[in-house]
């Protein structure tokens, strides 16, 4: 994680792991104020809306507290839904996979309790659950809290107008001594400052002030669409639009490299700016988006800090941001200097409620678009090339090809039958160009052609990882990261398949660089 600002939390070296494995790469303004404070053992009331990473901000402080070998329940988490208690308890489990033997167990209705007993049994650390299942357990004896250290209410302003309040005193009686309450809330309400004054001591309240901040002259939509489809539907985009340069924002890094490499198969030159890219290789990167060298860069919100291009036609939100706020940055990007701009959200439902928090952020509705489809595409094009035949006929000087098809074609064929078979034969050209554009890319990239192993003596010591090499490689010796074969690290030393005609030009390149600052020595395998 030495490129991330989570370490600046100073936060033990398996939460690092957990979020450098969820491609997290930088606290959001609650998890950067609550984190510190809750780790301390401060009660604390957080004021945040749905969607700005505040799981985070009391998951990471329950794990950093949890002894593993006391195997009482330590932390309990109240949640107003069921829904909100499968989420919460599986963002938990993936920030605490590397504390081995940490046992967390949701509680909720609608399961079978037989489930639930069993899992309490086993014993459990950290308890999920909704109040009324909680109480259910509390009252049969199987769930007991003499050794609680933490309660934690989230969304406490939601589960209080849901009619919650009895429910919560009632499980604060099953207490035993002084334990850290930590609530997190939308609103402050008088029922939350109830709460705060009877069952916290010297509460500290955080709010992030979100800002109002609106975005002129930028078009935003909103597009449902399943996962599986998003780079077709950034594909489909950039051509019926004809958009000069995108850029694309994802919620983690390993997404970033992957959605990158799917551009470039599909015959977009495309680029990658996360966390993991060194400075030198992020200036080059951005010295030819600039240039219009790179047609679609995708990058994390971390990287695109300070990204100024002035021209950047469309920006699309591949994943919806982990807070709203960083929504209004990202779509800042296009629409500068006083241009128009596209910003172009993609959802699995529009009923999205993340969706709904970026409305709330911009105080309107985001605009629903649908997805083009092929024939809207091809279609697209067809104008484009018509839009070009009228810039040629503008321009003049045609009366020599006039002159040549009309002694051709003398009583034949009218005049729009010889336009139309031109338009015809230029659009079948543009097809036969992308099939083959896409064939050349598959050439380099299959297993059909002819590759060269190469070793390099850098591996996972070096905490090396796949998109290094690429990153490094492609900056270095000019060739597209796409076109680079399978990528095996080991410990000391790592193997990279490269087409065989170019597998000289990176072994000369990378022979005078380094990779995440180790010198490299390049031979072939």
């Amino acid at each position: 994680m030495k490129d991330s600002l989570f370490t600046e939390l100073n936060l033990s070296s398996g939460i690092l792991r957990s979020l450098n494995d969820m491609g997290f790469e930088q606290p959001t303004p609650i998890q950067e104020q609550c984190i510190p404070k809750v780790i301390e053992g401060r009660d604390l009331v957080g004021q945040a809306q749905t969607g700005t990473g505040k799981t985070a901000a009391f998951g990471i402080p329950i794990i950093e507290n949890t002894e593993i070998a006391d195997h009482n329940i330590q932390a309990i988490v109240l949640c107003p839904t069921r829904e909100l208690t499968i989420q919460v308890t599986g963002e938990i489990m993936k920030l605490g996979k590397y504390h081995k033997g940490l046992n967390i167990v949701p509680v909720y209705g609608g399961q079978p309790i037989s489930h639930q007993l069993k899992a309490l049994k086993r014993g459990a650390h950290v308890v999920v659950g909704t109040p009324g299942r909680t109480i259910d357990h509390l009252n049969r004896g199987t769930l007991k809290l003499d050794n609680l250290k933490m309660l934690i209410l989230d969304e406490a302003d939601e589960m209080l107008n849901m009619g919650f309040r009895e429910d919560i005193e009632t499980i604060l009686s099953f207490t035993r001594g002084n334990i850290q309450t930590v609530m997190f809330s939308a609103t402050v309400s008088k029922s939350i400052r109830d709460i705060m004054k009877r069952y916290m001591t010297n509460p500290e309240t955080v709010s992030i002030d979100h800002k109002v901040m609106t975005a002129p002259g930028i078009d935003q939509f909103v597009v449902e669409v399943r996962d599986s489809m998003r780079t077709e539907a950034i594909c489909r985009f950039m051509d019926i639009n004809n958009y000069r340069l995108g850029l694309v924002f994802c919620n983690t890094k390993r997404k970033t490299e992957s959605l990158a490499q799917e551009l470039q198969m599909r015959g977009y030159s495309s680029d990658v700016l996360n966390g993991d890219v060194p400075q030198k290789m992020r200036d080059k990167v951005m010295n030819k988006f600039r240039q219009g060298d790179i047609d679609i860069l995708v990058a994390t919100d971390v990287a695109a800090r300070g990204l100024d291009v002035d021209d950047v036609n469309v920006v699309f939100n591949y994943d919806i941001p982990q807070d709203s706020e960083y929504y209004v940055h990202r779509i800042g990007r296009t629409g500068r200097a006083g241009r128009e701009g596209t910003a172009i959200t993609f959802a699995a439902g529009r009923k999205n409620r993340r969706i709904r928090d970026i409305e709330k952020q911009i105080k309107k509705r985001l605009k629903i678009l649908m997805l083009p489809s092929m024939e809207d595409v091809h279609e697209s094009r067809m104008e484009g090339q018509l839009k070009s035949i009228v810039e040629v006929l503008e321009q003049g000087g045609l009366r020599p090809y006039i002159e040549q098809i009309e002694t051709a074609m003398e009583g034949r064929f009218t005049s729009v039958e010889i336009a139309a078979a031109f338009l015809k034969m230029q659009m079948e050209n543009l097809d036969k160009k992308s099939n083959l554009e896409s064939d050349e890319k598959k050439q380099f990239s299959g297993r059909d052609s002819q590759m060269t192993r190469l070793q390099f003596n850098v591996g996972k010591k070096n905490k090396i990882r796949p998109g290094d090499i690429v990153g490094a490689i492609a900056g270095e010796s000019g060739i597209p990261g796409d076109v680079i074969g399978h990528i095996n690290i080991n410990k000391r030393n790592s193997y990279v398949d490269i087409p065989s005609q170019l597998a000289q030009q990176v072994v000369k390149a990378m022979n005078k660089n380094q990779i995440k600052g180790k010198r490299v020595h390049v031979t072939q395998a």
